[in-house]
């Protein structure tokens, strides 16, 4: 220990004698003598301490690199953002005397076409899935009835209030070669709102219900119905094709809501019991 004692002091003293040179380079190249008023000294080193407390200050390459190996979909993602840039500032707008323009209705031109060409095929298929939706309320009123489980009840409501508020907020016109059938949901082909499409955010509640439970045939089995409802549904000119997109999202965050609401509910009662229990003892 003490042998190593010099040689600490040498390179201490080394190290403040360079910065007691840079220091006087410093004051020497400021050009008043070295004379720097003092309120401009503390504004020079808070700016020094807030830059060198900056997170791309430590950035390094293996930071870079560990980036792209380590979190690839918010890599994905920062690209998608900058490509899509490029395509809004780049692509014409629908001009309003047009139909809007959907993807969804082109990559199903071609089951437009054969629904239009056979209603009875059309009817069948929204026969089957207006049984569809009757599987989707029977599970979800079958889970706070008789299971006494009510939280895909609580998200299923929370989603049509939301979704009756939003499609009365913008409503969207009926879109070109709609496709009707009188033993389709809403039975009796009567008017609905597009969006959100409460179809695929029911069958969304009630897949997530069904993983909750570990039933995994029956929630695999939701999703490619979902799927074939969603293909159904664009064929037919029944919904945009961001009915559908908004769908699936909504039946996850209204899950999510109905879970907290849920927790939120167990936690206050457990708050009271507790206080309850405080009084009586």
């Amino acid at each position: 220990m003490n042998g190593h004692q010099p040689l600490r002091s040498s390179c201490t003293l080394k190290t403040r004698s360079n910065k007691s040179k840079a220091a006087a380079i410093s004051l020497l190249a400021s050009g008043d003598g070295g004379r720097i008023p003092a309120e401009m000294k503390q504004k020079k080193k808070t700016a020094n301490g807030f830059w060198s407390k900056a997170s791309f200050m430590n950035w390094s390459m293996d930071d870079a690199v560990g980036l792209f190996r380590f979190h690839p979909m918010p890599c994905v993602f920062a690209a998608s953002l900058l490509f899509f840039m490029g395509v809004e500032y780049t692509l014409r707008m629908v001009p309003s005397s047009s139909p809007p323009f959907d993807l969804g209705f082109v990559a199903t031109e071609w089951l437009h076409r054969i629904l239009a060409s056979s209603p009875d095929l059309n009817t069948l298929l929204a026969g089957l899935n207006t049984v569809f939706v009757g599987m989707q309320t029977t599970y979800i009123i079958w889970t706070w009835m008789v299971e006494g489980r009510p939280r895909a009840t609580i998200s299923t409501l929370f989603m049509f209030t939301c979704r009756g508020i939003l499609g009365y907020s913008t409503q969207l016109p009926v879109p070109q070669g709609f496709l009707g059938s009188g033993v389709d949901f809403p039975v009796g082909n009567v008017s609905f709102f597009l969006f959100f499409s409460g179809h695929v955010a029911g069958s969304v509640i009630a897949s997530l219900d069904m993983r909750r439970m570990k039933r995994w045939g029956m929630a695999w089995t939701f999703d490619v119905l979902n799927i074939l409802q969603g293909v159904r549904l664009l064929g037919t000119r029944g919904h945009y094709t961001i009915d559908l997109a908004v769908g699936i999202g909504a039946g996850v965050l209204f899950d999510s809501l109905a879970g907290k609401y849920e927790e939120g509910k167990r936690r206050a009662a457990a708050s009271t019991a507790i206080g309850n229990a405080d009084v009586f003892t």
